[in-house]
């Protein structure tokens, strides 16, 4: 995933998405890549992640070589117009967007390619090693992804055209593009994974570059000891006697515990059984852990923690070190 020019990060809500794209973003950086990490939905979850203001759609530095930003209508709105359309524009294009707004909703694909352009315009003059996208969830990334596939289809020929079959360039190369999709060990998330992984290289042209399981439960005995465990409701009398009354509320909750674990394995196996027999994806498509972390702190605690668990998982050294992206000239602004 390290090795890629733009990774889209998704999953359904609640799976900690924003938090994966954070950390990823994080050990990229880390490991001396010019990284950008971009929110698609602008809430301000990822701004929470890093526990700084809010995040505008100028990119800012965050930490040594992690550049954040948060995409928006007006301003992407605006960038293409400069861009592409060569008109200057003064002050704010309020009416104007809201217009847009306006005709985006009949038109599918409208408002999407221009936060999909910027984001592969950045690819293509190099600015970053590395953009990691906090993607809309799991159900939406198809139509955000697909947009320029969309239109494409209803532009046949002209300047638009022209436009969208760079984007497709870059976003159809599995060598530059990959979607990471987020999941938890439980039957819904795992199902919707399953469903957009499906989808996702037939409706988008993109392709799935791994699957990322977080909050993992550790196992909590080994065979040994599981067998042991079986066998304590008989020695029961003698704990409680020994260590006292709440022997038997640990006991019933390690149980519970290794319960839970042992479900979400299920999940995780029903996920990695239908990637090795499908055709839909590669069959030798990761599927990254995230260990549950049992911490009660959030924000950028969290997003440590969860980086050092995909450093583990993804031993990045074993990763070449890009060639850097131009740097930006001296405003600290690159191209849109």
């Amino acid at each position: 995933m390290l090795d890629l020019d733009l990774l889209w990060v998704t999953g359904k809500g609640g799976v900690g998405k924003t938090t994966v794209a954070a950390a990823l973003a994080e050990v990229a950086a880390r490991h001396g890549h010019r990284t950008l990490v971009c929110e698609m939905d602008a809430k301000g979850a990822l701004a929470n992640a890093f526990d700084v203001g809010t995040l505008e759609f100028e990119p800012a530095e965050v930490a040594p070589n992690l550049f954040a930003m948060a995409m928006n209508t007006e301003d992407s709105l605006r960038e293409y117009l400069r861009l592409f359309v060569r008109i200057p524009l003064l002050g704010r294009i309020g009416p104007l967007a809201s217009t847009f707004d306006f005709v985006a909703d009949a038109a599918p694909g409208v408002k999407e390619i221009l936060g999909v352009g910027k984001l592969c315009w950045e690819v293509r003059e190099r600015n970053y090693d590395l953009i990691v996208v906090d993607a809309e969830a799991s159900g939406h990334i198809v139509s955000q992804i697909g947009a320029p596939r969309v239109i494409a289809d209803l532009v046949q020929v002209g300047l638009v055209r022209d436009q969208t079959q760079w984007m497709l360039d870059i976003l159809d190369d599995p060598a530059r593009t990959g979607v990471a999709v987020v999941t938890t060990p439980e039957e819904m998330p795992v199902t919707e994974t399953i469903e957009l992984l499906g989808r996702l290289r037939a409706e988008t042209g993109a392709h799935a570059a791994a699957v990322i399981a977080n909050r993992v439960l550790p196992a909590m005995f080994n065979r040994r000891e599981q067998a042991i465990v079986d066998r304590l409701d008989e020695a029961m009398p003698l704990l409680v006697r020994a260590v006292g009354p709440g022997a038997q509320t640990v006991v019933d909750a390690a149980r519970l515990t290794e319960s839970r674990r042992s479900t979400g394995a299920a999940h995780l196996d029903r996920l990695r059984n239908w990637i090795e027999g499908t055709d839909a994806i590669e069959h030798d498509l990761p599927i990254v852990t995230v260990p549950e972390l049992f911490a009660r702190a959030s924000g950028p605690r969290v997003v440590s923690l969860v980086a050092e668990a995909l450093t583990d998982e993804l031993d990045p050294d074993s990763v070449p070190t890009k060639r850097r992206g131009k740097q930006r000239g001296p405003t600290g602004r690159g191209a849109p």
